[in-house]
């Protein structure tokens, strides 16, 4: 005979499976800040935006920057990293030879192969649009991304909202962006795959990007940190966006107002980001005129005097 009290738990058990199998993620609240437990720590990696004049081909058309005798494809890039010691790559999506599932497969194996994790993947898209087929061809672009995201084994992806300052007068265009980037989210999250808005365009300061990300209904969705931020106190909006951070593209100089740029400060960014909670991965995005072949080994070491000493 079924004791009632057994019934009503399998009962119960039934309905949660049930309910999860239907609501992927289902246990997955909203978090922003995004709530991390332990120690803060980081791993280092590098970004292939880094190396953007060595790619003979840039967005699917010819680099004209690029020196043919010192050329990079996206394989010989994750073999510098490899060479280096950094502990990932960021595959930037606009030096891809192509974007078919054999190519990322190959990609994803000779990245585990030379033992280089793959931290993410970067794409260039601009959500910020009134309601029509343009704006439908950049959400579209996004999702697709995220698919291709898992297939490259990338946990991230770098995306733009888009420049809202400029956009052509429109009702609620902030709302549209933040429902634009809702929907990309659940897409992704759906999958997986995190979401970095990067802090660019109308968005490159915390008091515009961190109200955003407070409205985007979504755990997936959170700031591409890039601590080269247009601001008059950058290290304070580096406080503020650290919490919602999902990746970080470090940089070897920040603003200092008024087009201005200084030295960036490592260990004081790593104590910020420290006391922000964040754990992650610490991608070089090296923009700077210096030579990146010359100058990335020697910033690898400051990198790791700042971030894991």
């Amino acid at each position: 005979m079924n004791h009632p009290t057994h019934s009503t738990r399998r009962d119960f058990l039934k309905l949660a499976a049930t309910t999860a199998a239907l609501t992927p993620f289902a246990g997955f609240a909203k978090s922003t800040p995004f709530e991390r437990s332990g120690a803060p720590r980081f791993k280092l990696g590098l970004a292939a935006m880094s190396f953007a004049g060595y790619f003979p081909t840039n967005r699917g058309r010819p680099n004209p920057k690029a020196n043919p005798a010192k050329a990079l494809d996206i394989f010989s890039f994750v073999d510098y990293c490899a060479k280096q010691g950094f502990e990932g790559a960021e595959l930037t999506s606009y030096f891809f030879p192509d974007n078919t599932d054999a190519t990322l497969v190959k990609l994803r194996r000779h990245c585990f192969l030379r033992g280089v994790s793959i931290s993410g993947t970067a794409i260039g898209n601009n959500v910020a649009q009134p309601k029509g087929a343009k704006r439908d061809g950049e959400i579209a672009a996004v999702k697709q991304w995220v698919d291709r995201a898992v297939v490259l084994g990338a946990p991230h992806v770098r995306i733009f909202a888009g420049e809202l300052a400029a956009t052509p007068p429109y009702p609620d265009a902030r709302k549209l962006v933040i429902e634009a980037l809702e929907e990309c989210g659940d897409y992704a999250g759906k999958r997986g795959i995190f979401l970095g808005i990067e802090n660019h365009d109308s968005l490159d300061h915390a008091a515009a990007m961190v109200p955003l990300i407070k409205a985007v209904n979504s755990p997936w969705v959170g700031i591409n940190l890039d601590p080269s931020l247009h601001s008059d106190d950058p290290y304070r909006d580096i406080a503020e966006c650290a919490p919602y951070a999902l990746n970080v593209q470090l940089q070897t100089e920040i603003y200092a107002g008024k087009g201005k740029k200084n030295p960036a400060d490592f260990k004081r960014i790593a104590r910020l980001l420290r006391e922000g909670g964040y754990q992650g991965w610490i991608a070089l995005k090296y923009e700077s005129a210096e030579d990146p072949m010359i100058a990335v080994p020697r910033v690898l070491q400051e990198m790791r005097a700042a971030f894991t000493s």
